[in-house]
This record gives structure tokens, C-alpha cells and sequence, in this order.
């Protein structure tokens, strides 16, 4: 059995790291640099670096915030956040990223993945999803939560998959920030229908359980969390050890080394 991943999220407006509910009400959660390097040292798997504001403010991800967390982490680290081209994710990169996520830009323009893939290859790319429940089925959201794209969410991992992409970070928008556990049932749908890896995003409270839920009643590789890290809910290390306890594998952390 493949080990799971945990990651920490470090969403991320004008240089803080921020948290909200449903994709509002965001409030401080501490420096980016600092949780970076807690979450590094407490055995975290990787690190998601996301600029929350850049599509709706249309600027770039801020790259020199990008370079100073690079420089305090040994893990890999996935940057996201109003990046549009090869351009961008070429500099994403050099200031130390290991992978870049897409979003908005990937439903725009779905021929980016396919670009993007063929030049850095797919180990890079991974495209992120935010998915709502709308009138008894799921649908793709950009901009930050803030458009209904319209398109059902299991079509576009299939083209998502198609276009080589390494991996998809599926968020329920439905799910986000309310700590009541993640949403069994979307992520279910998702990592049936696709053989690239899924990471499981947003609901993840104190409660270690609902992580054992998420990875013993779906087929994720990989679970997401913020708020519960951030603020000391529950640390990388201590749910690993007790995942250990329900039979998942996970790579071991420094403390259980």
C-alpha cells in the first residue's frame, strides 16, 4: 500500500496566511514563513502554497514570499495562485517550487494543462478544483468560489486527467472551513473516476477520524488541512500516530522515527 500524504495549506492574502468558512470571513492565521517551517519540522509530507487573491486581483503570485518559504522547508512544495502561463510557472518554479497548481486559468483555457504538461512534464502540474453542490450535482467553481462555471465537476476531472495533469487538489467548497469532516461522498465520485492521484480538501476539523474516513471510505492519495494546523487543533505528527493505529500507512514523521 502506497503511504498517504498529509499537507498542510497555507492559504495566503497580501503576504499573511488566512483562514475562512465556505470560502469567507477570512481571518489571520499566522506568518506563512513560520507554519512553514513548523509543519516541515513536524513531519508534514508537503506543503501547499496558495496565493488566494491573485486571479480576482489579477496579479501574480507573490514570488518572493514563494523564494523565503523554499528556503525554510526540505519538503515538496506545490504554489498556486494566478498563474496563467508557461512564463509564470517558470518562475514559480525557479524561486524553489517542486510543483505549480492551476485553477481558474486551467477552465479558461484547458489546452494550458496540455502545455504545461508537455513542458515541464506532469510530475509538475497539478490542477485545482473547487466543486459545489448545486441542484443535486456537483459543479466547478473559479475565481476563488466566486463563478458557477457551469460545467459538471466529473467531466472536468476527466479532461483534467486526459490532458496528462499529475495529480487534482479537489476542494468542497460546501465543506470548507466548518471542521465537520470532508465530503466523503464528492471525493468518493472523483477518486473512483480518475487514476491520478486526488488530494482531499476542505472540512478537516480536530477530529483525527475524519481522516481515517476520508482514506478508508475513498480512494484518495492524500488529505489537505489548514485551520486545524494553524492554530494547534491537532499537530502532523500526532494524527499520523494515530492514523498508524487504523492501519494507514504514512511516511513516518521525525518523532516516530
Amino acid at each position: 500500500m502506497l503511504a498517504k500524504r498529509i499537507i498542510p495549506c497555507l492559504d495566503v492574502k497580501d503576504g499573511h496566511t488566512v483562514k475562512g468558512v465556505n470560502f469567507e470571513n477570512l481571518k489571520y492565521a499566522g506568518d506563512p514563513v513560520e507554519l512553514a517551517k513548523k509543519y516541515s519540522t513536524q513531519g508534514a509530507d508537503e506543503l501547499v502554497f496558495l496565493d488566494i487573491s491573485a486571479t480576482n486581483e489579477k496579479r501574480k503570485t507573490i514570488v518572493e514570499l514563494v523564494q523565503r518559504v523554499a528556503k525554510n522547508v526540505f519538503i515538496p512544495f506545490t504554489v498556486g495562485g494566478g498563474i496563467n502561463s508557461l512564463d509564470d510557472i517558470t518562475a514559480i518554479l525557479n524561486a524553489g517550487a517542486d510543483k505549480v497548481s492551476i485553477n481558474s486559468a486551467a477552465v479558461k483555457n484547458p489546452d494550458l494543462i496540455s502545455q504545461c504538461v508537455n513542458y515541464f512534464g506532469s510530475q509538475c502540474i497539478v490542477v485545482a478544483i473547487d466543486a459545489k453542490l448545486v441542484d443535486n450535482d456537483y459543479y466547478v467553481f473559479i475565481n476563488a468560489g466566486k463563478i458557477n462555471t457551469g460545467m459538471k465537476l466529473i467531466e472536468w476531472v476527466s479532461e483534467v486527467e486526459r490532458r496528462g495533469a499529475g495529480e487534482i487538489l479537489l476542494t468542497s467548497m460546501d465543506f470548507d472551513g466548518t471542521q465537520k469532516g470532508f465530503d466523503i461522498k464528492m471525493n468518493k465520485i472523483v477518486s473512483d473516476s480518475v487514476k491520478i492521484p486526488v488530494i482531499a480538501s476542505g472540512g478537516a476539523g480536530p477530529d483525527f477520524m475524519h481522516f481515517v474516513d476520508v482514506f478508508k471510505n475513498t480512494n484518495v492519495d492524500a488529505a489537505l488541512a489548514a485551520s486545524i494546523f494553524h492554530f494547534d487543533a491537532l499537530s502532523v505528527n500526532v494524527l499520523k500516530s494515530n492514523l498508524e493505529d487504523f492501519g494507514i500507512v504514512t511516511r513516518k514523521t521525525k518523532s516516530q522515527v
